[in-house]
């Protein structure tokens, strides 16, 4: 035990005098100019309006911010082409207004299949993914986007 304790406090002292911050500043600053990639996802139609907002607002705080949209389930909807709310407003004008800030929207196939739609019923703005939850999961572990789902 004391020979364990010993060589820790040695590893300890001979770690301290080497210029870690030197070495370890590199990756941290370009981890910083890094632009923040989050994937947002809503399966549910009532919640469209309040990503819209969420999503608007995370751009005006990082215009430099990449983000994904993607939906199945009830969320699809509005991403089908000529998408109301509740209230008649149209969808497109929000979606058009995102895609030109550099959004990506994505509807879900299996979605789309069980529904019995096909692509053609998507929105211009957004394209279709196989499985949402599968290119939800490739977005987190394989391009580091943070998941979000208001």
């Amino acid at each position: 035990m004391k020979r364990s304790f010993l060589a820790l406090a040695v590893s300890a002292v001979f770690v301290a005098g080497i210029p870690v911050a030197a070495t370890a500043a590199p990756p941290a600053a370009a981890a910083a100019q890094e632009p923040i990639r989050a994937v947002y996802h809503i399966n549910e139609i009532d919640k469209a309006r309040g990503l819209l907002a969420n999503v608007r607002n995370h751009l005006r705080d990082d215009p430099t911010a990449r983000i994904v949209v993607i939906a199945n389930g009830g969320g699809i909807d509005f991403l089908l082409k000529d998408a109301v709310d509740k209230g008649g407003m149209p969808f497109a004008p929000a979606l058009e207004e995102l895609t030109r800030q550099s959004v990506t929207f994505k509807v879900c196939r299996n979605t789309l299949t069980s529904r019995k739609l096909t692509d053609a019923a998507v929105a211009e703005e957004s394209g279709v993914v196989q499985a949402a939850v599968a290119e939800i999961a490739r977005l987190q572990a394989r391009e580091g986007y943070v998941y979000i789902k208001p």
